[in-house]
């Protein structure tokens, strides 16, 4: 009998590490996670709105900086291709081109 229950004292010190190696992993995987920040957030909704509203304004003002270097870099692929004096593309590249300078001057 002894060593019955001694076999069944090996298992059950098995199952119990066992069980100690996946509760250290799931603790360390929720630390990863930062799971206690985002309750605390959760918990502080003017702060989760605040946040998420500077979020918002830098990705706005990101486009639009995006957006303002993209064209300026059509433009000036534009006007490098009307310099070139292509028959039809460079008439047409350099009304759009004339069209876009003459908006720019009215705005000033």
């Amino acid at each position: 009998m002894p060593v019955q229950d001694h076999d069944e004292l090996s298992q059950l010190k098995k199952s119990l590490d066992s069980i100690e190696q996946r509760l250290i992993k799931v603790t360390n995987d929720l630390e990863r996670t930062q799971i206690a920040d985002y309750v605390n957030l959760m918990n502080r909704p003017m702060k989760l709105l605040w946040r998420n509203l500077m979020a918002g304004v830098a990705r706005g003002v990101g486009t639009a900086i995006g957006w303002v270097f993209l064209a300026t870099f059509v433009l000036y692929l534009l006007q490098m291709l009307g310099a070139l004096n292509l028959p039809i593309i460079g008439d047409y590249i350099a009304d759009i081109v004339r069209i876009v300078q003459n908006q720019l001057d009215v705005d000033r």
